[in-house]
């Protein structure tokens, strides 16, 4: 036991100073919870006065509130149906592709809006959707009026949801590819002595030992049920679309930040996260229930 311990010592250090980072900012501010049970006053702090469940039974009572979870819970289950969806085609058709500086190339482009920020991806999609951009000028060459992705609250979400599957998609495609290259060619060719073309070859042997993977990348979706992506919709959203396009995260911003509604603000954050830490307990039980996957 001590040889061991010796043995692995180092690896033990290296992890101490991600330990203190994460105590110092994960840990330690879990004090500043109390401000959900109390009616904050910055100039008393956490002496402020103790209002108990008030805070959560105030936004529980909001419209506001309940409009902003099914706008959350829309998006998202949306956003990670098409996440899984759209990687599975892509990685199947890019498989199908023989010459390996094509499979790259292609690879690799689809891979690079996922290395940038949504600020950055925020300025890109205001060019492309504009009513002089690409896709309206595109659309205008066949008489169509210009549309206002950004403007119109029933399109607004699945702009939303279309645009973060285009960025995301590349992470997903890669993790197929790699599941795709762990099966068996023999079972291709013994499918083609068979007589099978390449279409039963995906229905009987590619999608049956690719699902799995499938599986577990769904099970572990449904963590971020409630995570529809913050910083895609504040660099994107208007107060024109915030009965469409309002979610968790940018409601709590408005609130603690720019309302100075600390209690309130706090309150619904922390909701949010007890309802987030069991949809990623239970997403990971069912990860090891269904697809044999296991942190620890």
């Amino acid at each position: 036991m001590l040889s061991k311990w010796k043995q692995q010592s180092p690896y033990h250090l290296m992890l101490i100073p991600s330990l203190v980072l994460v105590f110092i900012f994960s840990y330690i501010p879990f004090y500043g919870l109390i401000i959900a049970f109390q009616k904050y006053n910055p100039g008393l702090g956490f002496n402020s006065p103790w209002v108990g469940w008030d805070n959560f039974s105030h936004v529980f009572s909001q419209p506001n509130f309940v409009r902003t979870i099914w706008n959350t819970l829309y998006m998202s289950v949306f956003k990670i149906i098409g996440g899984i969806i759209v990687p599975v085609i892509f990685a199947l058709l890019l498989n199908e592709v023989l010459h390996s500086g094509v499979k790259r190339t292609f690879q690799t482009l689809v891979y690079i809006p996922n290395f940038l920020s949504w600020v950055i991806m925020a300025g890109i999609m205001l060019d492309i959707l504009s009513s002089d951009g690409i896709i309206n000028t595109f659309l205008g060459v066949f008489g169509i009026a210009p549309i206002s992705f950004l403007g119109t609250p029933s399109i607004f979400p699945w702009t939303m949801i279309v645009s973060d599957i285009w960025k995301g998609f590349g992470f997903g495609t890669v993790v197929y590819l790699a599941a795709l290259t762990s099966i068996d060619p023999g079972l291709y060719e013994a499918a083609v002595i068979d007589g099978a073309k390449r279409w039963k070859q995906t229905i009987y042997i590619t999608l049956p030992l690719l699902m799995p993977t499938i599986v577990l990348m769904t099970v572990l979706s449904l963590g971020n049920v409630l995570n529809a992506g913050f910083d895609q919709i504040y660099n994107l959203y208007s107060p024109v679309v915030y009965q469409t396009g309002d979610i968790i995260d940018t409601y709590v911003y408005r609130l603690g930040i720019q309302q100075a509604q600390y209690s309130i603000g706090t309150a619904v954050g922390l909701f949010k996260s007890i309802i987030s830490s069991v949809l990623v307990a239970v997403s990971y039980f069912l990860a090891y229930r269904v697809a044999g996957y296991r942190i620890f």
